[in-house]
């Protein structure tokens, strides 16, 4: 019959596999306790970073669902459960590890499937998901602040050709309404020659003296 405090632990361990993004398999030996301090500092409060024992482990993977293969629970174990951003957690067991060789990153498990060391290191090399947030927020920043500019050139653009066809309506309207000249009309301006000016004299004179005729022949 299983132990009350082994039953309890199996499982918490289940919880915790069942609840992580991804998980990190890790050999501590040789690591102080200072050690194991700073690098649970450094995974930070989103990652639980935790001593277990092997066989329980491999028996709460199992409930959860996760297949862990039996050569990542051998030696002293730690195991990084990561609710996180995995990307983040990856840095942090890096950088961790540089510095501190005891730590050995044996595996682990991310989106469900098993991961070797050299693919934990090469998703710690990729953009952090603030890095990327913060770059597609400045590309989407770049682009509103271009559309702005084009909403902007455009106002401009109708704002100017209205502008220009107020005028020329103003103009059509003055046309229009001008009055036109009858044939009554006489114009002379400065450049009109003596002769049209006497032509013009004449009409007048020449009408005077019909009508002094034609009151002579009714007397």
């Amino acid at each position: 019959m299983a132990r009350p405090d082994k039953t309890s632990a199996v499982a918490e361990l289940a919880e915790d596999f069942r609840t992580a993004n991804a998980t990190v398999l890790t050999e501590y030996r040789g690591l102080s306790v200072t050690s194991m301090k700073e690098l649970r500092r450094a995974l930070g409060s989103t990652t639980k970073y935790s001593v277990v024992k092997n066989t329980l482990t491999k028996i709460a993977a199992k409930d959860a669902g996760v297949e862990i293969a039996d050569d990542l629970l051998v030696g002293p174990s730690a195991v990084a459960f990561i609710k996180g951003d995995p990307i983040d957690a990856a840095k942090s067991l890096r950088d961790f590890a540089k510095e501190n060789p005891f730590l050995v990153i044996k595996g682990g498990i991310y989106e469900g499937k098993s991961v070797t060391p050299a693919e934990i290191m090469q998703l710690a090399n990729l953009e952090s998901r603030e890095v990327l947030l913060a770059k597609l927020a400045g590309a989407m920043k770049g682009s509103l602040a271009k559309a702005a500019r084009i909403f902007d050139a455009l106002r401009i653009k109708l704002e100017a050709e209205q502008g220009v066809s107020e005028p020329a309506a103003n103009n059509a309207v003055a046309e229009v309404s001008a009055p036109a000249a009858t044939a009554d009309s006489v114009v002379v301006t400065e450049e009109a020659t003596p002769e049209v000016v006497a032509e013009v004299a004449e009409v007048p004179a020449a009408e005077a003296t019909e009508a002094s005729t034609e009151t002579e022949e009714k007397e």
